[in-house]
């Protein structure tokens, strides 16, 4: 399981996160609600645990705005607020659940593997760009009557671009999503991937390709037919 936490009190986060990772959960650790948002909106998280007050966008649009984006990952805000009127209007925006500081780390840990539950029921099994079709819980990438197994490493990558298809990804941006804010990997590993993906993509004859922005990132985009 990869859990996402949004809290900005840094000594609070870095606690959250060592109860999460006990549990051999990925856990990612971020401080504001728009690098939050970024990181919610790649699709890499079968949990988010939110704060409401965050610097830059606060916990409450971060939630509106991953609905917006059809973004279903369940959310359990966790704040200081504990007013039933902030409860309402968390749960409103599409917040999954609620938690109020302090807590107890053992019902912070049952509430997010019921949310994980939660989420398996309405998992989403494929993803679709163009002509490919990605299955989530096989790795196989299809064109047509034509298909290929993926590595973990390449499905990552491809999932990620196949959840956010209109965003440029810098290489730092999936190195830190994909291999993890501790990893020693660097930008070579990233272009080592895109290269083998590319490479899928010609053998499947896809109309597909993953482009480059210079000095920005890869994309995804979609080769004029002719």
């Amino acid at each position: 399981m990869r859990i996402l936490i949004v809290e900005d009190e840094i000594r609070l986060a870095d606690t959250l996160g060592q109860i999460i990772m006990e549990q051999k959960y990925q856990t990612d650790i971020v401080h504001d609600g728009e690098t939050g948002l970024d990181y919610a909106l790649s699709g890499q998280y079968d949990v988010i645990v939110l704060d409401v007050m965050l610097p830059k966008i606060n916990g409450f649009d971060v939630v509106r705005k991953l609905r917006q984006n059809k973004n279903a990952t369940p959310v359990l805000m966790l704040t200081a607020r504990d007013e039933v009127r902030y409860k309402i209007e968390g749960l409103d925006y599409g917040a999954d659940d609620y938690m109020t500081k302090p807590f107890v780390p053992e019902e912070l840990l049952a509430r997010i593997r019921a949310l994980s539950r939660r989420q398996g029921e309405v998992l989403i099994e494929t993803l679709n760009f163009s002509d490919l079709t990605l299955q989530l819980d096989t790795y196989m990438l299809q064109c047509g009557k034509k298909s290929i197994r993926l590595g973990y490493k390449e499905f990552e990558i491809l999932k990620l671009l196949m959840s956010n298809p209109g965003m440029v990804f810098p290489k730092e941006s999936i190195l830190i999503k994909i291999w993890g804010s501790e990893s020693d990997a660097e930008d070579n590993n990233v272009e080592a991937y895109i290269s083998f993906l590319r490479k899928k993509f010609n053998y499947l004859g896809s109309i597909v390709s993953i482009g480059t922005v210079r000095k920005v990132g890869y994309h995804l985009e979609e080769s004029n037919a002719s």
